[in-house]
């Protein structure tokens, strides 16, 4: 299975999830929940221990890798994500299919396709470029490390910020599918599904980096106009 890595930017770092972690969860889950309507996000630090220990669960159980979002300005921890929905497609052919399951030693296994997912930044990290450079760095080391072949990311069809900005980050809409599960709110949601290829990164890399570019000036400007 992937062993926990750390992966660092400039303006964000990704750190292994774990029991550390669980007061700065609680507390960048604790900022305004009204941008949290389509992502389990925890609440209090119960909820933030349950939600670490369910994360290491699944990642011992080889099905996930998680992180802590961090701001790399003043190492305060502002939200998370993760890989998941791991798949192997190296050994003998076997009938029926075992998806999530390596062939050989599971401790040096690597997969050949993941997915992107269960990602929330607090607002006050939201539109800062922090999403952008933290999926440039989890793309990198899939594609370039890992050497998967197809990372996935899906949304609630209603959520069109997050698709929007998957849309402008390269990503290709694969679909829609309808009626796909129960979403935060109760209610049947139907789920967009994006992806990108091996043979497609080296063009999503160059957007990606042309974007982060282009708007690490803006950032700048913003920064300099807010009063001290």
């Amino acid at each position: 299975m992937p062993v926990p890595v750390l992966l660092a930017g400039r303006s964000v770092r990704l750190e292994p999830l774990a029991p550390h972690h669980t007061e700065a969860l609680a507390a960048a889950g604790a900022e305004d929940r009204t941008t949290y309507a389509f992502t389990p996000v925890p609440h209090g630090l119960q909820a933030s221990h349950e939600y670490i220990d369910r994360a290491l669960a699944d990642q011992a159980a080889g099905r996930s890798l998680a992180f802590a979002v961090v701001r790399a300005s003043d190492g305060r921890v502002v939200g998370s994500t993760r890989f998941l929905e791991l798949d192997y497609w190296q050994g003998p052919l076997v009938w029926p299919a075992v998806p999530g399951v390596p062939f050989g030693d599971p401790a040096t296994a690597i997969p050949d396709a993941a997915e992107i997912g269960n990602t929330w930044l607090s607002p006050a990290a939201q539109g800062t470029g922090i999403n952008t450079e933290a999926k440039l760095l989890m793309l990198r080391h899939a594609f370039e490390t890992w050497g998967v072949r197809r990372i996935s990311l899906r949304a609630d069809a209603r959520n069109g910020r997050s698709r929007a900005a998957m849309e402008r980050l390269g990503f290709t809409c694969e679909g829609v599918r309808r009626a796909h599960s129960r979403g935060l709110d109760g209610a049947v949601r139907s789920t967009a599904f994006y992806s990108i290829l091996d043979e497609e990164w080296p063009t999503v890399r160059s957007i990606i980096e042309l974007r982060m570019s282009a708007a690490a000036p803006r950032r700048r400007r913003r920064r300099t106009l807010i009063p001290a």
